[in-house]
């Protein structure tokens, strides 16, 4: 259903990402990774007791299927997945705050700290994290709050500019989201459909700025919101053609991957069951969606991938990790590194 089929000297990707059980595959992990549909695996607190144990799961991940994008929600505050033996990324309002009293001090802490946490999951063969958050703080949605990086639109441009591009001296795709904001809307997507009513002209020129920005900054991915800009579409984001294709695609141009958000979340029950909402966000310009935390549902989209066939975006093979990762010890024993966890426990003193 992808636009694009996958080049004959790449391995295929498929269009589904799942989660697993727990901190070792199980036998029933292994047996939905068969599905060749399966092109990632998302990861969560639950799947990580130390690095060591990490590594070994990497590893066998990456021995079921080599061609897996596995990625992680590693945004820093109180959205960071992998803790003990981690450095603590401050929550991205910290550097927001931090831009105000500093300025350019804090967009090259900014590029540091983007490099670091790329960095550091890229030595457990890690691929890419979901990051980073562009809503806008509106002071309303509890779910996203010090997760922006600020209020004013000009500041998280900034900012998320500079940790992009410090992801990518790590060799890792930055992933932006919820387009085209999830800020203004007191519901929480996870647990409710949030709708926003506010013209097409307010979301442009309050939220939908910053993403036109990075995509001219060259940003590789973004990620929909489940939320209805009533005045817009009634479908939420990611199951819009409206917000997907008129205006991603065409109006703003951009060629990057699209995830969906987890179809398993509240936000996401608009389209029915669960393959009718994986239907739904490929049919609207999704590359890949993301089932979490239900494997039944999973298992219900592997199977209408089974019966309908699917083709792999070659789009995706742009957020496999790049260059060859240092070990977690090599890191810790460069300058940036050393230099980066103390300017993180300066700014959290």
């Amino acid at each position: 259903m992808a636009q694009e089929v996958t080049a004959l000297n790449e391995d295929p990707i498929g269009p589904l990402m799942l989660d697993i059980e727990g901190t070792e595959l199980s036998p029933q992990d292994i047996d939905r990774l068969q599905y060749p549909c399966v092109g990632g695996v998302i990861l969560f607190s639950r799947n990580y007791r130390d690095t060591r144990q990490l590594r070994e799961l990497v590893g066998a991940l990456r021995s079921t299927r080599p061609e897996l994008l596995i990625a992680v929600d590693h945004e820093g505050g109180r959205v960071q997945r992998f803790k003990e033996g981690f450095t603590g990324i401050p929550p991205m309002a910290m550097l927001g705050a931090y831009f105000k009293q500093a300025g350019a001090p804090a967009l090259a802490l900014a590029r540091d700290i983007g490099w670091l946490l790329a960095a550091e999951l890229r030595a457990y063969d890690i691929d890419f994290s979901f990051t980073p958050v562009l809503d806008r703080d509106h002071g309303v949605s509890e779910v996203i709050g010090d997760r922006a990086f600020s209020s004013k639109p000009e500041i998280i441009v900034k900012l998320a500019e500079a940790l992009m591009k410090g992801m990518e001296d790590a060799g890792m795709a930055a992933t932006g989201k919820h387009f085209p904001g999830h800020g203004a809307v007191v519901a929480d997507s996870h647990l409710a459909l949030p709708v926003d009513e506010r013209s097409y002209d307010e979301i442009a020129r309050e939220d939908l700025c910053v993403f036109n920005a990075l995509i001219s900054a060259g940003i590789p991915a973004l990620m929909p919101a489940h939320v209805v800009y009533s005045e817009v579409d009634d479908a939420p984001a990611g199951f819009s053609r409206v917000w997907m294709q008129d205006i991603l695609r065409q109006k703003l141009g951009f060629k990057g991957v699209i995830f969906s958000d987890d179809l398993g979340m509240a936000g996401a029950e608009f389209a029915g069951g669960f393959a009718d909402r994986a239907k739904a966000a490929l049919l609207a310009g999704c590359d890949m969606v993301l089932v979490c935390n239900d494997p039944s549902g999973a298992q219900e989209v592997a199977g209408f991938f089974e019966r309908e066939g699917w083709q792999s975006s070659t789009r995706l093979q742009a957020m496999r990790g790049r260059s060859g990762p240092l070990s977690h010890e090599a890191l810790e024993e460069t300058p940036r590194w050393q230099n980066t966890v103390a300017h993180i426990k300066s700014l959290l003193t």
